[in-house]
């Protein structure tokens, strides 16, 4: 007797005949089989072992389910918006640094002078002709009284010569004297006449380097740096004073060549203060070249009430643009995964029943702007007409089936700011 067996049992087994072997069967996911022969022989195993075979393929094909069309069960319920457009301020956030608007080097002309007085310091509010500094001047003072004795001399000495002019006309006209005489008489008036006037012009030249013994301020400002101390020996060419001319301070910001062109002079810049208070200026120029090897170009925005800001503090600010139009989705819609922003947009469910709220997800990348109060600017990635998962986005995952319910709000509710 042979018998043979495969594991399929399901329902009520039936019966089967093949080649006189007895075969037993049941249909299902698992089908018993059992072969009886009472008498067998080797040359019969062929034909048995073939009519196994035979009866597992009909069990098989007896328990094949045909698929179901049912949706699948939504994970989530998930609250979705549309887009809204909205006017949103733009600006371009850069960072700068403070500078002087002007900022002057003192010096002196003199050279070999020794420096007496130092009337400022550094931080102090001066006014245009304010002295600043005071050289010895007791040499220049000599000098100066040399050249106006040399010019009194010269003043003696035309007198003269004036005197002896007119008194040879008179001789010459009564024949009392040659005209040669009279002629040398006129040259020497003529001649007293420009030592006169190079006398004079040593007097403004010695009046001249007597006064550059006092440093003044050539105009109003601040006293930004100081490197001279009384006493000290100074020559000419030599910074001994600097001075932030009117008090002016501007801020200026590197703006990449795609930015640069959107800034015109007078747009509103906002600075942000060491206490994070805000300065108000405004753009003073714009650079009207790019550097070729950073691609950037210079902005300069005078800051006519500073406040703590200070020559040399680095500061970040915001260049306002003004407003326009813009697609905005709420803040919390979009979600930020490995660096990059993403929306997560409802579509349609295949095989889901007409106004069945079932919805399959599509995570989506997109370009977003600006980020401010409860909205978010989308610049690329989004159309009008779609919507998108609101609540519950960052638990989502691309393909995700979901239960959509619309937003009370639909998108319009809170601000820009």
């Amino acid at each position: 007797m042979v018998s043979a067996g495969v594991c399929l049992h399901r329902g009520a087994p039936a019966w089967s005949g093949y080649d006189g072997a007895a075969i037993r069967y049941t249909p299902g996911p698992f089908v018993s089989i059992c072969i009886m022969n009472q008498h067998c022989c080797l040359h019969s195993r062929g034909r048995l072992f073939l009519g196994v075979a035979f009866a597992t393929i009909l069990a098989a094909c007896g328990s094949a389910k045909a698929p179901s069309s049912a949706p699948p069960a939504p994970g989530l319920v998930v609250t979705t918006v549309a887009p809204v457009t909205r006017e949103v301020a733009r600006s371009i956030a850069v960072s700068g640094s403070v500078s002087a608007w002007q900022e002057m080097s003192l010096g002196v002309e003199l050279t070999g002078n020794r420096a007496t007085e130092v009337l400022v310091d550094v931080g102090d509010h001066v006014r245009a002709g304010q002295p600043l500094l005071r050289l010895d001047s007791r040499t220049l003072d000599v000098q100066f009284r040399q050249a106006e004795a040399s010019v009194t001399q010269a003043e003696a000495a035309m007198e003269l010569a004036q005197a002896n002019a007119a008194r040879g006309d008179s001789l010459v006209g009564q024949g009392l004297i040659s005209s040669s005489d009279s002629d040398k008489l006129r040259a020497d008036l003529r001649s007293a006449e420009a030592q006169l006037v190079a006398a004079q012009a040593d007097r403004d030249a010695a009046r001249l380097r007597l006064s550059f013994a006092t440093l003044a301020a050539p105009d109003d400002g601040i006293i930004s740096a100081r490197s001279v101390q009384p006493g000290q020996v100074v020559s000419a060419g030599s910074e001994l004073l600097r001075l932030i001319r009117r008090g002016r301070l501007e801020w200026r910001a590197d703006l990449a060549e795609a930015d640069l062109i959107r800034v015109k002079a007078g747009a509103v810049v906002e600075v942000s203060g060491p206490s994070n208070e805000t300065i108000s200026g405004k753009v003073r120029a714009v650079s009207p070249a790019v550097d070729p090897s950073t691609r950037t170009g210079l902005l300069y925005a005078d800051l006519p009430e500073p406040g703590p800001l200070r020559a040399g503090m680095f500061a970040e600010g915001r260049i306002l643009l003004g407003s326009a139009p813009a697609s905005v989705v709420p803040r919390e819609s979009v979600v930020f995964r490995d660096g990059f922003a993403y929306i997560f947009v409802t579509k349609g469910l295949e095989g889901a029943e007409a106004g069945s709220t079932l919805r399959r997800i599509e995570q989506r990348r997109v370009k977003i702007g600006v980020r401010r109060g409860v909205f978010t600017e989308i610049l690329s990635g989004l159309q009008p007409d779609e919507r998108v998962v609101r609540r519950g986005a960052g638990f989502l995952g691309n393909g995700d089936v979901v239960r959509e319910v619309g937003d009370d709000a639909d998108g319009a509710s809170g601000s820009l700011q």
